[in-house]
């Protein structure tokens, strides 16, 4: 399926979308993983939850739940919250 990259994470990548594989979102990070190593720790913590700083979407839809189901026709967009003052 297509997601799409978030620039602080297109040095993993060197591209702004992708493909990967999964059943799962979690199944989907440990393919990009598997693609681009270290990409997944930049979204998920040691606690195993999405980064505070980090938002998924499946189809538009934002998902915090790594258990959420993905279909071969789904359109992953991750999103790195921007911060500053």
């Amino acid at each position: 399926m297509k997601v799409l990259i978030p620039s602080a994470l297109r040095s993993y990548t060197e591209r702004s979308q992708t493909d990967a594989q999964g059943a799962t979102l979690a199944a989907l990070l440990l393919d990009l993983d598997r693609q681009y190593a270290g990409i997944r720790f930049r979204m998920i913590d040691e606690q195993d939850h999405i980064r505070r700083h980090i938002r998924i979407f499946v189809n538009g839809t934002q998902v915090t739940d790594l258990a959420q189901p993905l279909a071969e026709s789904d359109e992953i967009i991750i999103v790195q919250a921007l911060s500053g003052g």
